[in-house]
């Protein structure tokens, strides 16, 4: 119970994505763990990515993809299939399981304080109510023969300058129960069409909302030392130190500096865990040990 009680009425900004996102029982017990936070007197807000899932829509479409530091590079066909399937089908996939659990929730009777449940998804993206305004991103790279710095052209690859919560807000504070999902994508000053790092976005989303806990949900425990084993807990130092002295690597990268920039833009603390493992949200925030690697300031 105390542990709820901390969460009372507070904001957990939730990156859903990775194989975590894979397996239709998986997002059902994702879905449904969502709803029960939201009973609880949580406000979960869902961000998603999608990244396997464009890459087989790419193929069969027949569009060749390029990576540079992990961003996709977004040509206006990759553009096109990229906001097609995450503002689309998963995004309105996820936000329909939520609503189903729910309903699920409601015809179980499973409302509290002598309340009805009946929470229910909305699917949007960052060109909703102008929510997230990006600009395209900049990427250099050494080049390996001279070792001078060069641009990488991304295209369209966007990086959060303005997050308006305002429409987030009066969703999580409505009377009725529901539950935000959103999709990565953004709009430029000048209207164009932005793919973003969903990790970004739910960072840059987390800070706006200055929601209580970040969760990021992955495919593996959290971040682990050079042993291999399981980091509880790390401060914003710690997070640089193990990025600099390459304890972290890989997808962890991003997945820290995601998290660092979150807690100085006001977030109490970011949780990096294993979504595959069964009611890994309710884990984290509702006991003691938590089940991943926590970062706060």
């Amino acid at each position: 119970l105390p542990f709820i009680q901390h969460y009372d009425r507070e904001t957990v900004v939730i990156k859903y994505g990775g194989h975590a996102m894979g397996e239709e029982s998986v997002a059902k017990l994702f879905a449904a763990d969502a709803v029960l936070l939201k009973m609880l007197g949580v406000h979960p807000v869902v961000v998603h990515g999608g990244g396997p899932q464009i890459s087989r829509m790419l193929d069969k479409a027949g569009v060749k993809s390029s990576f540079v530091d992990g961003l996709r590079v977004t040509d206006a066909a990759t553009m096109e299939v990229a906001e097609m399937v995450l503002s689309g089908a998963i995004n309105k996939e996820i936000a329909n399981w939520i609503t189903l659990a729910g309903a699920e929730a409601d015809v179980r009777g499973v409302g509290m304080a002598g309340k009805e449940a009946d929470v229910r998804g909305v699917g949007l993206s960052g060109k909703d109510a102008r929510l997230i305004t990006v600009e395209k991103a900049v990427r250099t790279r050494k080049d390996p023969g001279s070792q001078i710095e060069q641009a990488v052209d991304l295209g369209f690859v966007g990086e959060p300058t303005k997050v308006d919560p305002k429409l987030i807000e009066a969703l999580i504070y409505a009377d009725e129960d529901y539950v935000p999902v959103i999709a990565p994508i953004g709009v430029s000053k000048d209207g164009e069409t932005y793919n973003i790092n969903a990790d970004t976005v739910a960072g840059a989303l987390a800070g706006a909302l200055r929601a209580k806990r970040m969760l990021l949900l992955t495919d593996v425990r959290g971040v682990l030392d050079a042993k291999g084993e399981l980091i509880r807990e790390m401060n914003l130092a710690q997070a640089r130190e193990a990025i600099a002295s390459g304890v972290a690597t890989g997808g962890m990268i991003p997945k820290l500096e995601t998290a660092i920039n979150a807690v100085e833009s006001g977030v109490q603390a970011v949780v990096i865990l294993d979504g595959r493992r069964p009611h890994a949200m309710l884990v984290e925030l509702f006991s003691e040990h938590g089940a991943g690697t926590l970062i706060s300031a």
